[in-house]
């Protein structure tokens, strides 16, 4: 015991086990530990600085016991992950476990009711509504937080291949396979107030313009146009691709659009000029979806690739494509 504790450390561990059998009642104990301890003139008060002691002393124990077991625990987790970082290729800090993916939960609803293959679905800015839209040539509003389906849109006579609301979610656009782009008054019940012609083919897209008072639209046609909400006209045809173009998707700022065609490209256009910028080589079929990457995800991105990251990408104007 004295190479563990001092003389003044002993003396206090004896005073703490003879306050405990005192409070306990255990009385015969008490005294001849007294005895053995050598501390026969040792009275129980609640004054001294032994009293309660050992209770503290036992709970603080099985305290710090338990955090000494969850820092162990911790621990094992930490070097079970430095180990699957090890193994990774260099310049690669992301886990490829599944494990470390979010788990996949049981789905909230169900949305049933089209009579066909539904192309898209659009999430109200503010409201729990969603819009989809299907082959079966309707658009259907429901209600994500029951599951319930709140109205059917009908208006195209074809396969209905795009709908988006604007930023306010006050206005819903959709495009079909009958040549027409159809905009609807949400705050109206959803009338339809406008109807685009121009397109000489399927429209395949139809995106608003940042400032919800332009489309952009892509068709089978081999044309993507720009038309003013306020007047219904096709202020501007662009003709980017030699073949179909599946989509023509805006960037945040408005000043370009990226576009996707089935010959086999994907163009990065100038909205005002109209002239590609970048042109995307590199898949051998279709290109169905094309994408800006948004400025605070390309560090990320670049980093999975193991690219540096120039600082210019924390500029908020930046525009940079991650191909």
């Amino acid at each position: 015991m004295s190479i563990l504790l001092s003389e003044r450390q002993t003396d206090d561990l004896h005073k703490a086990i003879l306050d405990y059998l005192h409070s306990a009642g255990f009385t015969k104990s008490f005294e001849q530990f007294k005895e053995d301890a050598k501390l026969t003139d040792f009275q129980p008060d609640l004054g001294q600085k032994s009293n309660g002691l050992l209770v503290k002393k036992w709970t603080s124990v099985i305290r710090m016991q338990k955090k000494i077991l969850d820092l162990e625990a911790r621990l094992q987790e930490a070097l079970h992950d430095n180990s699957n970082m090890a193994a990774l290729p260099p310049g690669f800090s992301r886990r490829n476990d599944p494990d470390w993916l979010p788990t996949a939960g049981s789905s909230k609803h169900t949305l049933t009711g089209h009579r066909d293959a539904v192309n898209a679905v659009a999430f109200h800015p503010i409201y729990s509504v969603l819009v989809s839209a299907s082959d079966d040539s309707t658009m259907k509003v429901w209600d994500w937080e029951t599951g319930e389906m709140e109205r059917t849109l009908k208006g195209h006579t074809k396969r209905i291949t795009d709908c988006e609301y604007d930023s306010k979610g006050k206005n819903l656009v959709s495009c079909a396979y009958d040549l027409f782009i159809k905009l609807w008054n949400v705050e109206n019940d959803y009338q339809n107030f406008a109807t685009l012609r121009g397109h000489e083919h399927s429209v395949s897209s139809a995106k608003f313009l940042p400032g919800d008072d332009r489309i952009i639209s892509s068709s089978r046609d081999q044309t993507v146009r720009i038309w003013e909400i306020a007047t219904t006209h096709c202020i501007k045809v662009i003709s980017p691709h030699s073949d179909w173009i599946r989509s023509a998707i805006p960037s945040s700022d408005g000043k370009f659009f990226i576009t996707c065609s089935m010959d086999h490209t994907a163009h990065v256009v100038e909205l005002d000029s109209g002239t590609t910028k970048s042109e995307l080589r590199g898949h051998d079929n279709v290109v169905e979806a094309a994408v800006f990457v948004p400025v605070s995800c390309i560090p990320a991105i670049r980093e999975l690739l193991g690219q540096k990251v120039p600082l210019s990408l924390f500029l908020p104007c930046t525009f940079e494509l991650a191909w």
